[in-house]
């Protein structure tokens, strides 16, 4: 074979790279293709606060003048220092049960599911009024998580400290979207009564607030799709890398047949 056959199958070869390489579809990017293979949006309670599901971990803490009266109400694990010397004393969480329930001292069983975390703890204050005067009751959920996804300036999984959050804070703690990010198209994956579900949200329309999915829930994850002209930008990158690596051998190439 001559050098000059060898330099032209080399050229196509060229061609051939440089056109694969620009070309980065949608199916090669996009999370969550076969979402339409989960249950579609279903009616969400308005409400902005949180209502405690199965498999929450609660932490439930009684206060009161006289502090001694709440002693059994309050259920603490010690917790060894990382020196192994002293230690902290901790409250005990509750895990909600998968009937929705959990065990609470002296009182016994107590539906909470579904409840926020304001109304569990009024449910016990009354529960324990005949115990403690005045008591006072603090709720929190420990494993209220959001994750974000997509393009965003720092996707990532967020635990919330607060009973409630919605979108746009969610977004705004992921660093907001990119300029590459699809602001008509935002997919909000979630749990209902224990089936998977999705729905789409348009951030550019502000009736986007009335929807039951922009306040979020336990375990939300919310994706942020790429635009095409974000495919175009990696496509781009792609071409870049080849045209180095296309260089590196036409000069291989020029040193070999001009020996």
């Amino acid at each position: 074979m001559t050098s000059s056959n060898t330099i032209n199958r080399i050229f196509v070869l060229i061609i051939v790279l440089l056109t694969v390489s620009s070309c980065v579809t949608r199916k090669n990017m996009v999370y969550f293709q076969n979402v339409d293979q989960l249950r579609e949006s279903v009616e969400r309670n308005r409400n902005d606060n949180l209502q405690i599901q199965p498999d929450d971990e609660l932490t439930i803490r009684v206060s009161a003048p006289e502090q001694e009266a709440t002693i059994p109400f309050n259920l603490t694990k010690s917790v060894a220092s990382e020196a192994g010397v002293g230690g902290s004393v901790e409250l005990e969480t509750y895990l909600v049960s998968s009937e929705g329930t959990i065990q609470f001292p002296v009182i016994g069983v107590m539906e909470v599911q579904g409840l926020t975390t304001t109304e569990l703890a009024e449910k016990i204050r009354k529960s324990i009024l005949e115990y403690v005067k005045d008591p006072i009751i603090n709720v929190r959920i420990l494993n209220f998580q959001i994750s974000v996804l997509g393009e965003v300036n720092s996707p990532g999984t967020f635990s919330i400290d607060d009973d409630h959050i919605n979108l746009s804070k969610a977004i705004a703690m992921a660093g907001d979207l990119t300029i590459f990010g699809k602001r008509d198209n935002i997919l909000i994956l979630g749990e209902e009564e224990g089936v998977k579900t999705y729905a789409y949200l348009d951030l550019t329309d502000a009736n986007v607030v009335n929807s039951p999915y922009y306040n979020l829930r336990q375990n939300d994850v919310i994706y942020v799709e790429p635009r095409s002209s974000r495919r175009q930008a990696a496509g781009s990158t792609n071409i870049a890398a080849t045209y180095i690596s296309i260089a590196s051998v036409i000069a291989s190439l020029v040193v070999l047949f001009t020996k």
